[in-house]
């Protein structure tokens, strides 16, 4: 799959069957977040891999609002050390590593964005670092509409030379 075409057809998955996914696989997703472009270099990221049932049942249970990371083969966790460019640049890693997944047939969702401070002990992240996201992974449950998304229009979001001219 092309990138334009994997960045259209993107969507959240939220059940995953219980194949789990190839190491190869695996090592890639987390080599697309290494990777990514960081400001200044920095680099703050570190990506926890997990596929231990029991312990993805526990990120399961800590994450309000990804309780179906239970269920999921893999989860990448994405801690940061406390930097400047932090978020963009592990926001920017985490979008890395969902295409290249998806790209792949394996879907994925964003869990988190803050509130996972209690991820960090059984994790052993250290007291320095947040924790950005848990990013579920695995071959989705039901067949996803690839594409099939309500976005805003392309001339309400787009702007031309200055903000209130259209680009279409």
């Amino acid at each position: 799959m092309d990138t334009f075409e994997a960045v259209r057809t993107l969507l959240a998955v939220r059940s995953y069957q219980p194949k789990p996914v190839p190491d190869d696989l695996v090592r890639r997703i987390v080599e697309a977040g290494r990777l990514t472009g960081s400001g200044m270099n920095g680099q703050p990221w570190h990506f926890i891999v997990v596929r231990d049932p029991e312990t993805l049942r526990k990120l399961g249970a800590l994450a309000s609002s990804g309780s179906y990371t239970a269920q999921a083969p893999l989860a990448i966790v994405v801690a940061t050390e406390k930097s400047r460019f932090a978020i963009s640049d592990a926001s920017r890693a985490i979008q890395s590593m969902l295409l290249t997944a998806w790209a792949e047939g394996v879907g994925s969702n964003w869990v988190g964005f803050g509130g996972l401070d209690k991820v960090k002990a059984p994790l052993d992240i250290p007291a320095g670092h947040d924790v950005l996201a848990i990013l579920p992974f695995g071959y989705p449950a039901r067949a996803v509409g690839k594409g099939k998304k309500r976005r805003k229009a392309l001339r309400e979001v787009a702007h031309l030379e200055k903000y209130g001219r259209p680009f279409e």
